[in-house]
């Protein structure tokens, strides 16, 4: 069943329910992209499972997310289960051979896998605005602190370096509005309470360094298979603005950093998007477009993206359109908007005179699915009812011990277990406020100690208050005050009033002058 530059997906039926013919993807339409789209329980994982698994064999790195944990099991090997048996005797799988695959585990967290993080440069200000679901003004005054960032050599790697900037950009709203464009002090306030909630949901374990190198995500073994990247995502699901937002990063930095490769006879990589509706729920026009440019030029750079979602209606028909290689699992068909679903997927297949499409999306078995993909020129396939097979790897989780074993003998153990914190915006910005504090001190105690100095032994003396001394003639003594007279007294004491004014203004004028350097 197995065929060179192909990766088997499983067995098409006929009307009679006996065997068709193979399934395959072709590996130079790999990166074409696809969908995988059923719901809960019809076996979209398993084909996950099985598409990653071929992938490895064929010397192509994969990238997919384990949302519900049972993902990690492709790192061990399988077990001859009675229904996994008898699905290889159904479809004619002979010999059904079992086999454990490279596996890497990543975890946003650091609790089970390699930690995985960005920085906030990385981030920039469009995903960072979606992460926080920011107004259009707060975008605005995100894309400032960026460009002030740059501008003034104050590298943004964590949360606490944003929040330190915005704080000096509040402080200063009024002297940086005349420069970038007015900067609002309640949106500011709105930013930093917005990361504090991301702090608080977790977002600090995602930001910092050392930072994901892509290059670490697309290794392949001595034998020559793709390494197999497994997100942990149990836990990130938690916060699914913060899933969706890592994982378009991901995928934008691919899109940045990879070379152009035309058509090449396999991919460099293959990302899948696993409850891919996320990403679109409530997106803002700009994103959407922004997924789908990089949808569609990303091909080009060898890399294949999978969506993975229980409903076609979940991808906007721009990024739909991109989409060649499509399995479709059951629908069910109970409320209006998922018989619209259904007849949105029958409408998007290559018809089969052989059966109606619509009826048998609503009727298809677990580990059954409609299968299209390209052949040819590029062209879709006719759309075939398909067994898909069984996995070779472990159906289901691995165990914590199992887990910890492939961590440790991992290929990036070490490279991004611990934190690294270098001086950047925060403690660059501390560095600057205090000294202008210490020379604003100075300056102050200069102007006292020249004001001392000028008073002749810190006496204060001002003309026409008759509190000027003249020295009698010669040979005559000074006349003695008079001991209960205290007009000298109250002058000195306002004169000294008037120098610390003077010489607080100065150490303002400092200060300003010092930390408005930021903005040139």
């Amino acid at each position: 069943m197995l065929q060179e530059g192909k990766l088997y997906i499983g067995t098409s039926r006929k009307p009679d329910d006996s065997i068709n013919k193979g399934e395959y993807l072709e590996l130079k339409f790999g990166n074409r992209h696809g969908l995988i789209t059923g719901a809960t329980g019809t076996g979209k994982t398993v084909t996950l499972q099985i598409l990653a698994e071929g992938f490895s064999n064929a010397g192509v790195p994969v990238f997919c997310a384990d949302v519900k944990g049972d993902l990690s099991g492709i790192g061990a090997m399988g077990e001859p289960k009675d229904f996994l048996l008898k699905r290889a005797e159904q479809i004619g799988l002979s010999p059904y051979d079992f086999q454990e695959f490279p596996v890497i585990f990543w975890d946003l967290y650091g609790e089970k896998g390699h930690r995985v993080r960005t920085t906030i440069s990385e981030m920039g200000p469009l995903l960072l605005s979606r992460l926080m679901n920011a107004s259009d003004a707060q975008e605005g005054v995100l894309n400032i602190a960026f460009k002030i960032a740059d501008e003034g050599g104050l590298p943004l790697l964590d949360l606490k370096d944003l929040q330190a900037l915005l704080n000096y950009m509040g402080e200063n709203a009024g002297e940086l509005s005349n420069q970038f464009g007015f900067i609002s002090k309640s949106s500011v306030g709105s930013i930093q309470r917005e990361l504090l909630i991301l702090e608080q949901q977790g977002a600090e374990h995602f930001f910092g360094e050392p930072a994901l190198k892509i290059t670490d995500i697309m290794r392949t073994t001595n034998d020559g298979r793709g390494a197999i990247s497994v997100l942990a995502a149990d836990k990130l699901m938690m916060n699914p603005r913060l899933y969706t937002t890592f994982l378009l990063w991901l995928l934008s930095e691919l899109f940045e950093e990879l070379p152009e490769v035309g058509d090449p006879d396999k991919p460099k990589l293959v990302f899948f998007f696993d409850e891919a509706h996320l990403l679109f729920n409530d997106a803002p026009k700009v994103l959407v477009e922004r997924v789908e440019q990089v949808v569609r030029l990303i091909r080009s750079k060898g890399v294949g993206v999978y969506f993975v979602t229980q409903n076609p209606l979940d991808v906007p028909e721009t990024v739909l359109a991109q989409l060649g290689n499509r399995v479709q699992h059951a629908l069910r068909a109970y409320s209006p908007r998922e018989q619209k679903a259904v007849k949105t997927a029958a409408d998007t297949f290559r018809p089969n005179p052989d059966f109606n499409c619509a009826e048998v999306i609503t009727n298809l078995g677990t580990g059954e699915a409609l299968i299209s993909t390209l052949e040819g020129k590029g062209s879709p396939s006719i759309v075939e009812r398909t067994l898909i097979r069984p996995p070779a790897s472990r159906l289901g989780p691995l165990t914590e011990a199992e887990r910890q074993k492939v961590i440790d003998v991992s290929p990036v153990r070490g490279l991004y277990d611990e934190n690294f914190d270098r001086e950047s915006a925060y403690e660059l910005l501390a560095k600057r406020a205090a000294k202008a504090a210490e020379q604003a001190e100075a300056a102050r105690q200069a102007e006292e100690q020249s004001a001392e100095e000028t008073s002749g032994g810190g006496r204060w003396t001002l003309p026409g208050f008759g509190d000027d001394e003249q020295k009698e003639p010669s040979g005559k003594q000074a006349r003695p005050r008079s001991s209960g007279y205290q007009r000298e007294t109250i002058v000195e004491a306002a004169m000294k009033s008037v120098a610390r004014t003077v010489a607080t203004q100065v150490g303002r004028a400092l200060v300003r002058g010092i930390l408005g350097s930021l903005k040139r």
